[in-house]
Parts: C-alpha cells; structure tokens; sequence
C-alpha cells in the first residue's frame, strides 16, 4: 500500500493554487504560502525553485487590485476551452469531457464560488479532491480504489490540466508583464510538470503554445438577423 501522507501533501499544494487563482474574498492565500513552501520541499523543490515564495507582502485591497489587473483584460485565458480552440464544436467536446470526468467523482462545480467547469481553479480543485479520494482509498486500505483515483489524475493531467496551464502561464506573463499573478503562474505550471513526472504522464504543453485569448466576436448587426431580412 502506498504511503498516505504524498496524496495529502499533494492535495494540499493543490487546495492553495485552487483558492490562490481566484479572486480573493475575505482570505489572503499569501499568508499560506510558509506552509506549502515546507510541504514543496520534500515534495517538489522544482517548482520550489522555480517561484521561491519570495513574493512581499500583500493586504487583502492590493491583492484584489492585482488580480483585476493581471486577469481583467484577458480573462479568456483562465478557461481551457476559451485557450485558442478553434471552433465552438470542439469548444463543447472539450467541456463534455471535463463534465464528465467531475459526474465520475462526484464533483460539482458551485457553492460560494460560481465559475466555469473549465477554469484554471475548478480544475486544479478537481485535482485536489482525486488527491484526497486517493489518500481516503489508502486510509481505508482498498488499494483498487486508490489507483482508480491515480489513473483519473492521470488521465485528466494528460487530457487537460496538464496540457495548457504551462501555455497559460507564458501568456499571462506576455499579456500582465511581472507580478504576483504571474509567479503563480509559472510556478502552478512547474508543479504541475513535477505532477506529471511523478504519475509517469507524457504532456504535450507545447500544443498550445503562443496561444492567445479567443478573440470577442464581432458587434451583432441588425443587417444580419433573418427577421430583418423577411421584412425586407
């Protein structure tokens, strides 16, 4: 039986990129940052590197100002089916499939927060909560459940974390310049690297790369409505 306490640490990393990448409420994700900085150095010091936790300190007002700047123009890029699909049929594939991997695990996007399946947060928060089932499956002592919760990270780091949080990360640096916005960034794309190595998963981060928000479409016009065109 594997070790329980990897999954948990696991989760936790996950729990803080999830509630960090959010627009902050009442809490200051910062003020967590010592505790995961322990926890990434026995469980990925690459990624420890890559972002150091050297980041200041930020009040609640000017982590809220952050964010709205790092993230207000370019909002497309924290969805995974906004990042430079090509076409709303593959748009809606994409989402079925992520949809169907939270039915599987009993996921439900909602509560306080209201946001898209497919955000950078609900799908680092679905890996937290596969971390969790894992560690709860070893607790328990069901190893066949524990490694259904593996393969799951695995398929879904493959299919999609995985796949464009590293181009997420480039992006925002082009888009938002530096800032703590962008640290996180790069180091939930290292994380997420380290993740992969860990499980044995092969990721494709460039499939995506240099990939912009999906544009706006165009102002609607009058002149091309059907109704319009009956009464002409």
């Amino acid at each position: 039986m594997n070790d329980i306490n990897t999954p948990i640490r696991r989760a936790q990393v996950y729990r803080f990129l999830a509630d960090a990448f959010l627009y902050p409420g009442q809490e200051n994700w910062i003020e967590d940052t010592p505790l995961v900085a322990g926890i990434l150095r026995e469980l990925a010091p690459s990624a420890l590197e890559v972002w150091g936790l050297e980041i200041g300190v930020w009040d609640l007002p000017a982590l809220q100002a952050e964010h709205r700047r790092s993230f207000g123009l370019v909002g497309s890029l924290c969805y995974e089916t906004e990042f430079g699909l090509p076409h709303e049929f593959r748009q809606s594939q994409e989402l079925a499939d992520i949809a169907g991997f939270y039915r599987a695990f009993g996921f439900n996007v909602g509560g306080s927060v209201h946001e898209r399946p497919d955000h950078l947060a609900v799908e680092i928060e679905f890996m937290h909560v596969l971390a969790l089932k894992e560690a709860y499956a070893i607790h328990s002592g069901i190893a066949e459940h524990a490694e259904v919760c593996a393969d799951a990270q695995r398929k879904f780091l493959q299919d999609h974390l995985g796949r464009w949080v590293e181009p997420f990360a480039q992006s925002l640096a082009r888009s938002a310049g530096e800032g703590v916005y962008v640290s996180l960034a790069r180091f939930a794309a290292a994380f997420v690297l380290s993740e992969a190595a860990r499980l044995g998963v092969t990721l494709e981060p460039d499939l995506w790369a240099g990939a912009r928000p999906t544009p706006p479409p165009l102002e609607p016009s009058c002149d091309d409505c059907p109704i319009v065109a009956e009464q002409e």
